[in-house]
């Protein structure tokens, strides 16, 4: 029951809090000695337990009448924290695996599969116990039309079903323990059974050089500028479109009672066709993949805005989204380790920097997930949305219809153009892969 406008601050003071953990955890991980379990994962197994202690306070309501959005900024920082203690060493391991691209890409493909998959059992688990708490709608016509302001939510507050909230506050938290008992699952079985190969990162090289020495020669690598800047804007449009496609199918197309199915065909969809952009990839390049993979989207993201309230149209819609999310999710980390090889051509004595690189990156892809919220969260509240409102007013009917068509649209191209500029091409990468088996 927070106002729209206090959720926005939490979201972008936790991306910014990101801002510093990314680089700080890819310093300390740079720093951090070799153990008999390796070098990254005590970071995944040590985070781990404090990571779901944290999501789970995220969920919890206190019982306190002031200090709820300080409560919330706390835990939703730590909790992003600990994320990263995990993500950034877990996304890492791709370069410690393995010497060959074909192997790496191979690996990527599998992780990125199985993190989609995780993001269809979070949707379902998450969706369907709190679908299961019936929260009826509130007819409110007298707020309708009316831009949002602190005494019109109040009086919508106070017409809230008490009991209803109750339920529906211990419905998330039960979703919460069921994927944190998940989390810890998925982490015992990747320190169990992944073993991390020293000699599969690095060249014969002399001592690893400083780390801000090292952060300076990563950040004025061109390549790897350019790829994030291309992955930012398309990552971004994805997530615009993800963050708002439930409450658009509620709203503006109706379907009150099909959004989480429609989300979850999405993601079924991306799921599904990874495997088939691993194999386009390998078949026509990465570059053209990119392209292929993220336009698809365009014309069905422009068919779901422009015609009438259709479901059987919106399914449509949902299953090619999930097509473009899967490139979008599977490429841009497919390429990363090119660019890492490419670094290592170019500076052949300075090595160690694997975690500056993916701390970066894995910063990013938070930062997007939080610039998206925060443009969601911020425009429905200007727009007038009406919490818990069986309608809204016809501003964020054309707000949501801009967040879900337009926005992603003009992003996706912008990263498109940006992602014209990057280097490594096929035949980039097999040069890069003869002279590095040279350099060994």
């Amino acid at each position: 029951q927070l106002d729209p406008f206090y959720a926005s601050i939490i979201l972008f003071a936790g991306r910014a809090w990101d801002a510093v953990t990314d680089p700080m955890v890819g310093f300390f991980i740079s720093k951090t000695s070799w153990t008999r379990f390796g070098r990254l994962m005590p970071w995944i197994i040590f985070s781990t337990p404090f990571a779901v202690i944290s999501y789970f306070l995220i969920w919890f309501v206190p019982d306190i009448s002031r200090g709820q959005v300080m409560w919330y900024l706390v835990f939703y920082c730590i909790f992003q924290t600990l994320v990263t203690c995990f993500h950034v060493p877990y996304s890492a391991l791709t370069m410690f695996i393995s010497r060959e691209q074909s192997e790496r890409d191979s690996a990527t493909a599998y992780r990125m599969t199985v993190e989609v998959l995780g993001t269809v059992l979070g949707t379902a688990i998450q969706g369907q116990i709190v679908g299961k708490v019936v929260t009826p709608c509130i007819e409110s016509p007298f707020f309708i039309g009316k831009t949002n302001s602190s005494v019109a939510m109040e009086e919508l507050n106070m017409t809230h079903d008490t009991g209803s909230l109750t339920d529906t506050r211990n419905a998330y938290m039960i979703a919460a323990g069921v994927i944190g008992g998940l989390y810890i699952l998925c982490a015992v079985i990747l320190s169990v059974g992944v073993r991390e190969k020293r000699e599969s990162s690095e060249l014969q090289s002399d001592e690893p050089v400083s780390f801000f020495r090292g952060l300076k020669l990563v950040m004025n690598h061109g390549a790897y500028i350019k790829l994030i800047a291309g992955f930012l804007f398309t990552s971004l449009a994805f997530m615009l479109l993800e963050g708002n496609f439930a409450l658009f199918c509620t709203y503006t197309l109706g379907f009150r009672n099909e959004f989480q199915n429609i989300l979850l065909a999405i993601m079924l969809s991306a799921t599904l066709t990874i495997p088939l952009w691993q194999w386009f990839l390998t078949r026509f390049g990465k570059k053209t993949a990119v392209y292929v993979g993220i336009s698809s989207a365009i014309p069905f993201l422009i068919m779901v805005a422009v015609l009438d309230s259709n479901l059987i149209v919106t399914y449509i819609v949902a299953v090619a989204a999930g097509i473009s999310v899967a490139a979008a999710f599977l490429l841009p980390w497919s390429m990363l380790p090119d660019v890492i090889d490419d670094f290592k051509l170019q500076h052949p004595d300075s090595r160690g920097h694997e975690a500056i690189f993916f701390s970066f990156y894995v910063f990013f892809t938070k930062f997007t997930s939080g610039v998206s919220l925060g443009i969601s969260t911020l425009s429905l509240d200007f727009a007038g949305y009406q919490t818990r409102g069986c309608s809204q007013p016809g501003a964020v009917n054309f707000t949501l219809k801009m967040l879900v068509s337009a926005v992603p649209v003009g992003l996706i191209l912008l990263g498109l153009l940006l992602f014209k500029l990057y280097p490594i091409d096929e035949e980039k990468r097999r040069k890069n892969k003869k002279a590095l088996q040279d350099l060994r």
